[in-house]
Order: structure tokens, then C-alpha cells, then sequence
């Protein structure tokens, strides 16, 4: 039996992004309860449910907004400025939305027939076992870095399939399972990014039909059963290219707000030992500025790039491989860059930045561990562009 779509509100970016600055004192208040407790608090999902967040990539046949990408990372980058776990689970929940909309109808049904804010967490290591049975699969395995799964109804786990014929090489896909079907382990014991919660997860012997499973290389040739019914130009942007800025973008937001509090203290602050105001030391004020000006370029880099692409699927084009290459090569740098950037202000604090306490280590703290993510690590990518910048063949992989 079909169950009814509606569709949502009319809602505007300025709309959003007023929502998402009015939450920041909030979200501030809550960091460190939420860095304690390894995971967001209850009432800071609600709040962005209320708000409308996780909406932004939703398809409009399930209550949705639709909007371009770079109001989802706008968002995401003014919550990191207040808190960096929450703004992380934002990016990786609130992605799961496109990604859900590019599966078979049957499975975004199941999903948002009874309920449109039911969230899905996701951990995409190919660890599971599969085995192939009528109908779909067997799926059993512990993933790690289940990002606000103890928000969630459902989680897309990632997996090798085995070849149905001898000497074929191993398909990735991702699994879609209902809460009723994995347990969660508590297990996120981390120095950075506590409050994002992202434990691990165990599936003993699940069945998954095959319509609750995503090809990679349907992600990837932009050929995903979704878009029969999804037919916005949004739907047609190759998976990978929306979620590694969600796992990047944030450390953009949690810079400026590592500089806010840098700025804040170095204003107040007089070393003891030489009685120089730090507001007025040469080292510091160019520190300021350089962090300040690189926070600016990647933020333009970010809004330019979801542009061009928007443009060449709005005009029905495809985006070319090599500028996929590029843009996901942009990506992977920002989470190091931030964490460099920020560790080149906390010495210019001296001994008071080292306290845990300090504004400044929280931030510092969550973008070290955030450069931890594979995506971004800029080697695995660049190779390939390299290559291709010399005519070489690029390795085809997740882009």
C-alpha cells in the first residue's frame, strides 16, 4: 500500500542560516556536557530537527527542501563555530538524506512513510560479511565511527559483496538496516570530537532485500535507482562529492571559531614575563590575519565548486572526471589545513592555552582528530590528480 508524500514548507536559505546562528550560545553551553557524555544532547537534535536541518538535502517528495549543497554546508560550518561534534554529526546525518533519496522508492518509504525526521547514522568501512541469499543478502559484521547512532532509527553500513562469478573482482555497496536489526556498542574513548558519538555498530545475520542496498558505482556513474522518482538536478550529483565535504566542511567552521577564541583571549592576554600585550606582537596580529584569510579562500573554494557543479547539472551536462578529481583533491586538504592553522595560534597563547578550559584546545582538539577521516587525507587523491595533470591515467576511485 502507498503511503502518502507530502511535501514541505516553502523555506529559504536566509531563513535557515538565522536558525543556525541563533542556535550557537546554545550549543556552546552544551559542548561540554556533550564531550562527556560521548554523544549530542537530545534537545540540541530536536533543535535541529525543529529548525529544519536536516531537510536541506531531503527530496521534496518526502517533506524536503532540495536545496543546493551550499546552504547544507553553510549551516554546518556556523554550528562548528560554536561546537565541532555537533556540527560533524550534522554533516554526516544530515547527508544521509541525498544519499537515501538515490536508493530504491521502497526503501526511502520504509524510511519516511510513518515519520520525515526519522535519521539514519552511517559507518561506510567495507568490513561486513555478505552473503548473497533470495532476495537481497546476509549481512553480519562490527563497523566502527557510527556518528549519532544513538540518535537514529537506521544505519547504512558499507560492505564488500562477493562475486557471483569466479574472478570477478568484489562489489561495494552500502546497507541499509532498521535499529530492530544491529545493536550499539559504546565504545568512542576519543581525545577529539567526543560529543559526536560515533560508536560502533554490530549486525548478527541480518536480512537486507536488495532494494535497501546503493551501488558505489551507481554513487559513482550518477545511474542511481532514486532518480526515476528524485529528478531535481541535485539527484544527479555523484555521491561522493556531497559526503567528503560533509566530513571536511566543518573544520572550515571550527577554525573560525578556534580564532574567535584566540582572538579573544589574545586580547586580554599580557605575558607575565615580558609584560608585552599579545594584541600588539607582529607574530601574532599576522597569525590572526593568515587564519582569518585562509578561512576566507576555503570557504570561497567550497561555494565555487558547488556552483559549477550545480550549473553543468542544471544545463543536463555531466561533470567532467578530472574537475570531480579536483574538487574532491580541494576537500581532502581542509581538515589538515585547519588543524595546522590552529596549532600555529596556540603557542602564541603561551601557558594559558594549554589548560583544558581554554576555548581554543576544545577546537584544536576535534579538528586533530578530524583530519583522522580517510577522506581526508589529500595523499590517497592526489596521485591521481597528479597523474592526470602530467597525462598519465588516474586511478578511478571515490569521487
Amino acid at each position: 500500500m502507498a503511503v502518502a508524500i507530502s511535501a514541505a514548507p516553502l523555506v529559504t536559505r536566509e531563513v535557515l542560516i538565522e536558525r543556525a546562528r541563533a542556535m550557537v550560545p546554545a550549543l556552546k553551553a552544551r559542548a561540554e556536557s556533550a564531550n562527556a557524555g560521548a554523544c549530542l544532547p537530545k534537545e540540541t537534535i530536536r533543535e535541529m530537527k525543529d529548525a529544519g536541518f536536516f531537510r536541506v538535502l531531503q527530496p521534496k517528495r518526502h517533506g524536503g527542501y532540495e536545496m543546493d549543497p551550499g546552504v547544507f554546508y553553510e549551516i554546518q560550518m556556523i554550528l562548528a563555530e560554536a561546537c565541532m561534534s555537533t556540527a560533524w554529526v550534522y554533516g554526516v546525518v544530515g547527508v544521509h538524506p541525498f544519499q537515501l533519496g538515490l536508493f530504491d522508492d521502497r526503501a526511502q518509504q520504509e524510511v519516511w512513510g510513518q515519520d520525515q525526521d526519522t535519521l539514519v547514522s552511517s559507518s561506510y568501512q567495507p568490513v561486513g560479511k555478505v552473503e548473497r541469499v533470495e532476495g537481497g543478502f546476509r549481512l553480519s559484521g562490527r563497523w566502527g565511527f557510527s556518528s549519532g547512532c544513538d540518535h537514529a532509527e537506521w544505519v547504512l553500513l558499507g560492505s564488500l559483496i562477493p562475486p557471483a562469478e569466479a574472478g570477478a573482482p568484489p562489489e561495494m555497496r552500502t546497507f541499509l538496516v532498521p535499529r530492530k536489526d544491529y545493536q550499539i556498542v559504546h565504545d568512542w574513548k576519543v581525545f577529539g570530537m567526543q560529543g559526536t558519538g560515533s560508536h560502533g555498530i554490530i549486525v548478527e545475520n541480518a536480512f537486507v532485500p536488495d532494494y535497501r542496498t546503493h551501488r558505489a558505482v551507481d554513487g559513482f556513474m550518477c545511474t542511481n535507482p532514486g532518480q526515476a522518482v528524485n529528478t531535481s538536478p541535485l539527484f544527479r550529483m555523484p555521491w561522493a562529492q556531497i559526503f567528503v565535504r560533509a566530513v571536511s566542511t566543518g573544520s572550515i567552521g571550527a577554525l573560525q571559531g578556534a580564532l574567535n577564541a584566540y582572538i579573544d583571549i589574545a586580547g586580554k592576554r599580557v605575558s607575565t614575563n615580558t609584560g608585552k600585550a599579545t594584541k600588539v606582537d607582529p607574530v601574532a596580529l599576522n597569525a590572526a590575519a593568515r587564519t582569518q584569510s585562509a578561512i576566507l579562500e576555503m570557504k570561497r573554494t567550497l561555494f565555487v565548486s558547488f556552483e559549477e557543479m550545480m550549473a553543468k547539472l542544471r544545463a543536463g551536462e555531466q561533470i567532467p572526471m578530472q574537475d570531480r578529481i579536483r574538487y574532491r583533491y580541494e576537500s581532502s586538504q581542509i581538515a589538515r589545513r585547519c588543524a595546522d592553522l590552529a596549532d600555529d595560534l596556540m603557542p602564541l597563547l603561551g601557558g594559558r592555552a594549554i589548560y583544558m578550559d581554554s576555548a581554543l584546545v576544545r577546537f584544536w582538539l576535534d579538528l586533530c582528530a578530524a583530519r583522522a577521516h580517510v577522506a581526508n587525507d589529500p595523499a590517497i587523491v592526489g596521485t591521481s590528480l597528479g597523474a592526470l595533470y602530467m597525462g598519465e591515467q588516474a586511478q578511478e576511485f571515490f569521487v
